[in-house]
């Protein structure tokens, strides 16, 4: 289906097109969806994972401390290590509090904080151990600030997590090239301690993105199946609350006028507000009599819109029954989700209808559908899509290029008798 345009927002709030950006009226679910976006806090079930950060913090501040009474009597000083394991376990504690009181966010005043107590834990940390030479053998608190960092993974950005964790680890570079005579002997303790610090936060990072963008899939695909029930011609997913919208305001305008508090004739400015609302709603009624379920399904999706390209002229898509609907969007799903090498992408093909002498088929019409990827190749099609392509109808399937192309015959109640 060409020539239409594409929806400013899809599945998943985010906004086709940075352009967008700034038109967006600032109550639309596009504007809510961006401040939600860009709130800096736990979301999308994270905040378990922000829980599981804190436990593991803490039991490597067990650790920590059991090294700490270990080397007691080699330290010159106890004061300032001490001093350094007070701030660590207070700045986590404070946190915790904070967050079960506050909920599960972290404002940039308190991540500025929590950042702060941690330099001061490895700066006392450092001047403790400074004196004995060997920073990967005698770092306790300053090396369990990589795992206290976990505790802001799932509610301050990546990008924020990264630069944190940079700074630390420039900060043991520094101290071990400072005081450390690198040889065969030390330097296994100043990588292992290295990574300690360093890693947890990255590999935290990682985790939540990972995380997030898989339960975002899962909600796409969640609601772009929904599509399946949907009427032959409809409006998209995301034209109810536009819908809901342009209906509160002709009643409230109806109302006013009936009720007198607007006289006849209307004022101009009024006339127009009402010119309008008309024009809105009579566009959307237009749209419903010309998109698909699979129109939208794939310009609404976030997963689908990037790599699915649908050409149905003939707006052949609607004559598909649910089961068959089913078929078509999963097998198109699970092509476009290939974790190949190279981005793949699917073009779709409804018809045209070719007219058939058969007088056995009068009740019925075929529907060819054909289906071409590029980075897709045969060998590496999951058995699940050749189920899904099943349910639409017969198919023959052949490669060219290393691509995959499959035509599909699916045959759906002919809608001159409906």
């Amino acid at each position: 289906m060409t020539g239409y345009t594409r929806p400013e927002e899809n599945t998943l709030g985010v906004i086709a097109g940075r352009r967008n950006r700034g038109g967006v009226p600032s109550a639309s679910t596009a504007a809510r969806a961006m401040r939600q976006a860009s709130a800096t806090g736990a979301s999308l079930g994270t905040g378990h994972l922000g829980i599981g950060a804190g436990l593991i913090a803490a039991v490597q501040g067990l650790f920590g401390i059991t090294l700490f009474v270990w080397h007691m009597s080699e330290y010159p000083s106890l004061l300032p290590i001490v001093v350094s394991w007070f701030v660590f376990i207070a700045s986590l504690v404070g946190i915790g509090i904070t967050l079960a009181a506050r909920g599960e966010r972290m404002s940039a005043l308190l991540f500025g904080a929590f950042l702060i107590a941690q330099g001061c834990v490895v700066a006392l940390d450092f001047v403790a151990i400074w004196p004995l030479h060997d920073i990967g053998r005698f770092a306790t608190s300053s090396a369990s600030v990589g795992f206290g960092l976990l505790v802001a993974v799932t509610l301050r950005s990546a990008r924020e997590m990264i630069v944190a964790t940079a700074v630390l680890g420039a900060a043991f570079v520094t101290a071990i090239l400072m005081t450390t005579p690198l040889n065969s002997a030390t330097l296994p303790a100043q990588f292992g301690v290295l990574a300690m610090a360093v890693l947890p936060p990255i590999f935290g990072v990682y985790v939540v993105r990972r995380f997030r963008r898989l339960v975002q899939l899962e909600l796409d695909r969640v609601l772009v199946q929904s599509t399946i029930s949907a009427p032959r011609f409809a409006v998209g997913m995301l034209a109810s609350e536009e819908l809901a919208r342009l209906d509160l305001a002709a009643e409230e305008l109806l109302d006013s006028v009936a009720t007198g508090k607007i006289t006849l004739p209307l004022s101009p400015k009024i006339a127009s507000t009402a010119a309008s609302l008309a024009t809105e709603l009579r566009l959307h009624l237009i749209e419903g009599r010309r998109e698909t379920w699979l129109y939208h399904a794939v310009t609404e999706s976030e997963q689908l819109g990037k790599s699915v390209t649908l050409i149905d002229p003939g707006s052949l898509a609607g004559l598909l029954d649910p089961h068959q609907r089913d078929g078509l969007l999963s097998a198109v799903w699970l092509l476009v989700s290939d974790k190949g090498k190279t981005a793949s992408t699917v073009q779709v093909t409804l018809g045209p209808i070719v007219a058939t002498l058969d007088p056995v088929s009068h009740h019925t019409v075929p529907v060819p559908i054909v289906v071409v990827t590029t980075g897709v190749p045969r060998n590496r099609v999951d058995p699940a899509t050749w189920n899904a392509i099943g349910k639409v109808g017969r198919f023959l399937d052949s490669t060219r290029n290393s691509s995959l192309r499959v035509e599909i015959e699916c045959v759906v109640a002919n809608p001159a008798e409906q």
